[in-house]
């Protein structure tokens, strides 16, 4: 049975870096965009970063370019957030997310993911 399953989340001190893997046993992540979001407490659920299943290009939201790196793993049907310099604000649930097969859509809409993981806590502390 499909499933994503993030793993990677902890406790971690500001300006530590993490990364997070986000795997599925029965879907190839590689013909699926696969988003990362995050959702912290009060808060509502946020795009962090998303790669494509065209050509594996990436974005990002502008807050975070230049901290998270995405990228895939096809061998290993993996997909990964690397997080950089860590701030207490990025304290959150993060998510990974797969859209339907070869969909073409805006990588940041929450809508165009229909399937979801079950989340992993990161908590940054200062």
């Amino acid at each position: 049975q499909a499933q994503l399953v993030e793993s990677g989340g902890g406790s971690v001190q500001a300006g530590d870096s993490q990364t997070l893997s986000c795997v599925d046993s029965g879907r190839t992540l590689s013909q699926h965009t696969v988003g990362w979001f995050r959702q912290s407490t009060g808060k509502e659920r946020e795009f962090v970063a998303a790669i494509f299943w065209q050509d594996d290009d990436t974005r990002y939201a502008d807050s975070l370019k230049g901290r998270f790196t995405i990228s895939r793993d096809n061998a290993k049907n993996a997909v990964y957030l690397r997080m950089n310099n860590l701030k207490p604000e990025d304290t959150a649930v993060y998510y990974c997310a797969a859209t339907v097969p070869f969909a073409r859509g805006q990588p940041s809409r929450i809508n165009d993911y229909p399937h979801w993981g079950q989340g992993t806590q990161v908590t940054v502390s200062s």
